[in-house]
């Protein structure tokens, strides 16, 4: 008989089951942020979903008002014409009494990282390579998200698949790692825990999901759909973004399969304003949304406590029946 799958990041955040959502914008809301910690896991909000600090306070508000488990909240910093203020987001973050903030972006995420410590808050920060987990370590984050080849976002550019790159990190660093990119049922887990990760976390799994506030259309298109059916665009500019197969990801990469394209050419078909309107309109075809190759692994649409439980159920049955019995059926 197996017990519950202690580990250390279970330990760290003080939940029961070594399952984190991943911070996906327009998606990381209350609901399902408080869906997935009432169930055992780590729920997320993700901070920039929202226009202005004080929403971001009123969700944070609602999400405390549905469950009394712990849940984090996600901050990316990459390049835009109008940044936000990070220092007032982490600021209502830190009142919120939120103890642990998952970062992912580019070099300047260090000056967030700086203001989160100053409140000592937690920090889980993603990385696609081990050389970026290793200089985030050597900055003071407390675990790392590794995203595989296989993740929805952004994959890097080293194309490094999570059967190598999870136990990569897991050799050279010493803080808890917590595998990402491709992980949507208790196989994953139980394969990740196993290549030494400390937990999972899901990103395109908890948007097929009964409590994510995304249009029906989005999540059957991520039932219907198989592993083959996500496109890697803008590779050409190295900002390589894994996105569900549609008319707009194939028009993008139409449009810059040429010589020297530029990014003005695809701008108005990736912005972020069209991908939000496709996850409330359920319109497939209008803007990109984002998936992972886990989709070829999702067949249904539960609620995030009957997956949580679903895959908790099977993770220990595959750790006490078939690898047990494979060590009993050497005697």
């Amino acid at each position: 008989m197996v017990g519950p799958l202690k580990t250390r990041v279970t330990e760290l955040l003080g939940i029961r089951h070594p399952i984190i959502q991943g911070g996906m914008q327009n998606v990381g809301r209350a609901r399902l942020a408080a869906a997935v910690s009432q169930a055992g896991g780590l729920g997320m909000i993700t901070a920039l979903t929202f226009p202005t600090p004080q929403a971001l306070a009123e969700e944070i508000a609602l999400c405390r008002q549905l469950t009394s488990a712990p849940f984090a909240v996600n901050i990316s910093v990459f390049p835009t014409m109008r940044p936000p203020d990070y220092g007032e987001i982490v600021q209502v973050i830190a009142d919120s009494g939120i103890e642990t903030v998952e970062t992912a972006g580019t070099p300047e995420v260090r000056d967030v990282w700086k203001l989160l410590k100053a409140h000592d808050i937690r920090i889980i920060h993603k990385c696609t390579s081990v050389r970026h987990a290793l200089s985030s370590q050597r900055h003071g984050v407390d675990m790392i998200s590794i995203d595989g080849f296989e993740c929805a976002g952004h994959p890097g550019e080293d194309d490094i698949p999570g059967l190598v790159l999870i136990p990569a990190a897991v050799d050279k660093l010493e803080i808890p790692v917590i595998a990402s990119g491709g992980i949507a049922d208790a196989r994953g887990l139980v394969a990740a825990l196993s290549l030494g990760a400390d937990a999972v976390n899901m990103g395109t799994r908890f948007c097929a999901t009964q409590e994510a506030e995304i249009h029906e259309n989005v999540k059957q298109a991520y039932v219907a759909n198989d592993e083959r059916q996500t496109d890697l665009i803008l590779r050409p500019f190295r900002n390589s973004a894994r996105v569900g197969r549609n008319a707009m990801s194939q028009e993008v990469l139409e449009r810059t399969a040429g010589t020297n394209p530029a990014f003005e050419d695809v701008a108005d078909l990736v912005s972020g304003q069209r991908g939000k309107l496709l996850l409330e309109s359920g319109d497939l075809d209008s803007g990109i949304f984002w998936a992972s190759m886990a989709q070829g692994l999702i067949h249904d649409i539960p609620t995030c406590d009957a997956l949580i439980s679903g895959i908790m159920d099977e993770a220990r049955a595959i750790i006490a029946d078939r690898l047990q019995g494979m060590l009993a059926g050497r005697d």
